[in-house]
């Protein structure tokens, strides 16, 4: 893509894993990725001796994020090749989990991510496949916070007829719906509290189910917004007892299973919360739209990376053991790192062991009775210690 062209030092791949590195690292600054380079073993790593932060800026700024979102595209291709595309199946097709989260900038500084008055931000729109209880990225838009979550959703939606699109309230469009009624493309979503719905069929519920209600609808206002087509609305219950109204177009799966599939939607909150808590995605090293797009995209593919250390590794644990151990064998040969990361460790200790007073009570009543007691009067014998 002639990202390189006219690169004389710190070329687009070096950037990335440098960038990289700051993200599992941490670090607060350019400079302290300048000084990264100070370590003789992660200047010969990445074959580079030593650069400055400015440059580091102006490369992170100047670079096409078009390269960056490739470079995701291809890595989300190549976690699904580890992974088997029978794996990433679920016995109901292919489920995507579609949602937005808003990462708040000091409109001062970013004055292209306008948000509200006084405040910036930037979104990240993002679609997970969901399989086996994981998540894996698969496609991803970034733009200032201000546009609605729905004006994302010709890019999100997957339109294959095996595949099912669940997202949230912030989705909701009549038009869409209608749409995608007529060509087939399954979705399932939760319904505002202000919708318009005009009940045509009760189905039948399993009595003993979180299900409360399955019915046919029509949605929105005869003559201005109503849809064309009846939608199945399921009512059901959250963890906390409290009523879920989930709309959808697909009637051949039970509503316990809907219902179940609806609630796997939070898995893409537990996403955007890991990678603000563990990636440095919350802070940015650059203030020009490409580069905060850059370094975003940068933290998706280094998400990317770890799933792939996890898969050949073998390892089935959390991946943020994959994150600790990567800093402590950063520089380790690959067969130390599996062996490391399957170590079973031994307890060195019992931990702390609880004294049975009732039963050493019960022994010094016995030693009295039977005359077995003179050590009491000995103020160098502790009785509990046995």
């Amino acid at each position: 893509m002639g990202v390189d062209k006219y690169v004389k030092k710190l070329n687009t791949l070096q950037l990335v894993e440098l960038i990289t590195f700051a993200q599992l690292e941490q670090l607060d600054g350019l400079r302290d990725i300048s000084n990264s380079l100070h370590d003789p073993k992660f200047n010969r790593a990445i074959n580079l001796e030593s650069i400055s932060f400015s440059q580091i800026s102006r490369r992170l700024r100047d670079l096409s994020p078009q390269f960056i979102r490739l470079l995701f595209s291809y890595l989300t291709t190549k976690v699904g090749q580890e992974i088997g595309l029978v794996n990433l199946r679920n016995a109901v097709g292919r489920i995507y989990l579609i949602d937005s989260t808003t990462i708040s900038l000091c409109l001062t500084q970013y004055r292209w991510a306008e948000f509200r008055q006084t405040k910036g931000g930037v979104k990240l729109h993002l679609r997970l496949r969901f399989y086996e209880e994981e998540v894996l990225p698969d496609k991803a838009v970034i733009t200032p916070a201000r546009p609605a979550d729905k004006t994302q959703m010709d890019v999100l939606v997957v339109e294959e007829k095996d595949a099912l699109n669940v997202f949230d309230r912030g989705y909701v469009d009549y038009k869409k719906f209608d749409r995608y009624c007529e060509e087939g493309i399954r979705f399932a979503s939760r319904l505002k509290g202000n919708a318009i719905v005009k009940v045509i069929a009760d189905l039948p519920v399993n009595s003993e189910s979180k299900v409360k209600k399955d019915q046919m609808v029509y949605l929105g206002k005869d003559g201005v917004t109503k849809m064309k087509h009846p939608l199945r609305l399921i009512t059901t219950e959250d963890t906390q007892g409290q009523p879920v109204v989930i709309v959808t177009n697909d009637l051949q799966l039970k509503a316990e299973e809907l219902s179940e599939i609806y609630r796997n939607r939070w898995q893409i909150e537990l996403f955007f919360k890991w990678i603000k808590q563990h990636l440095q995605v919350k802070h940015f090293y650059g203030k020009s739209e490409q580069a905060v797009e850059n370094q975003l995209f940068i933290a998706l593919i280094t998400y990317c990376l770890m799933v792939i250390l996890q898969l050949k590794a073998g390892y089935r644990g959390p991946l943020l053991t994959i994150k600790r151990l990567i800093r402590t064998c950063l520089y380790e040969p690959f067969t130390f790192f599996v062996q490391t990361l399957h170590l079973k460790h031994k307890r060195s200790s019992q931990g702390r062991r609880r004294i049975d007073h009732e039963g050493v009570y019960r022994e010094i009543v016995r030693q009295v009775l039977a005359g077995e007691a003179d050590y009491l009067n000995d103020v160098t014998y502790d009785p509990l210690v046995l």
